[in-house]
């Protein structure tokens, strides 16, 4: 796997931070993405349905809808990363989390089903990043009013999905 420098902090919105400190600077994000996958799979695999779509408090996600989110979350900055990687200027949208999440009917699938998307997800993000070359990872562009470089992007979608794996652990386990 391609070995990714960790971006700068002109490179992501200050929100971001938060996702990126979960991360070791090893340039080893692909890595991390595929064995981040692999954790949580076996984690969430073993788990009953009941614990599957539990709340801890009112309005909070369940773990399936956790799942669902993650694979939004990593399409949609793949989307960015693809259009920023290919030179493309054009500032994109931001999306509603919430929303997307109320309409996912995460709770009403399979959870084999969601880890599968999941898998094929995850697989497609990594082929992508395999296969730019060095000189892509440091362009950049606007998303949700905020700049982001490929490199970052790599780094957010791996540390998001860390942050919400240690949230699992923390507060539904």
């Amino acid at each position: 796997m391609k070995m990714i420098v960790k971006p700068n902090s002109d490179e992501f919105a200050p929100y971001a931070t938060m996702y990126n400190d979960l991360l070791p600077d090893d340039g080893l994000v692909l890595k991390h993405l595929k064995d981040n996958f692999e954790e949580i799979r076996s984690l969430v695999a073993a788990l009953p349905e009941a614990r599957l779509t539990y709340r801890y408090a009112e309005g909070k996600w369940t773990i399936k809808e956790i799942l669902v989110h993650v694979i939004d979350d990593e399409r949609i900055y793949a989307y960015r990363t693809l259009r920023f990687a290919r030179n493309d200027n054009t500032e994109l949208p931001g999306f509603e989390q919430d929303e997307y999440t109320d309409y996912s009917r995460a709770n009403e699938r399979d959870l084999e089903n969601i880890l599968c998307e999941y898998e094929a997800v995850r697989r497609s993000t990594i082929a992508m990043f395999n296969g730019f070359d060095d000189e892509a990872f440091t362009r950049a562009g606007i998303a949700s009013g905020n700049i982001m470089s490929v490199r970052a992007a790599a780094y957010h979608i791996a540390g998001h999905e860390r942050h919400h794996f240690n949230l699992i652990k923390s507060s539904y386990l």
